[in-house]
């Protein structure tokens, strides 16, 4: 028969607790860091991956109409 031995169950239980103290003060920096560097970035001005998408994409048009207004520029003028 296996008797339990109050030493090592006292010494198992604090390890447990210590692990979940670890585990807790971890995700507790993590968080800190996260809120550190979303405030850093912001400070920065850097644009959102969305921002920059749509201004892209305006600049795009923007290129086209010009080819385009410059293509009907230069046929109105071989007209005249």
């Amino acid at each position: 028969m296996q008797t339990r031995n109050k030493i090592l169950d006292d010494f198992s239980q604090l390890m447990t607790n210590a692990m979940g103290v670890a585990q807790g003060a971890k995700d507790e920096a993590g968080t800190a860091v996260s809120g550190m560097m979303d405030r850093w970035l912001a400070d920065r001005d850097f644009v959102t991956r969305e921002e920059f998408d749509a201004v892209r994409a305006m600049a795009q048009k923007a290129r086209e109409e010009n080819a385009s207004l410059s293509a009907r520029l230069e046929a109105l003028e071989a007209k005249k």
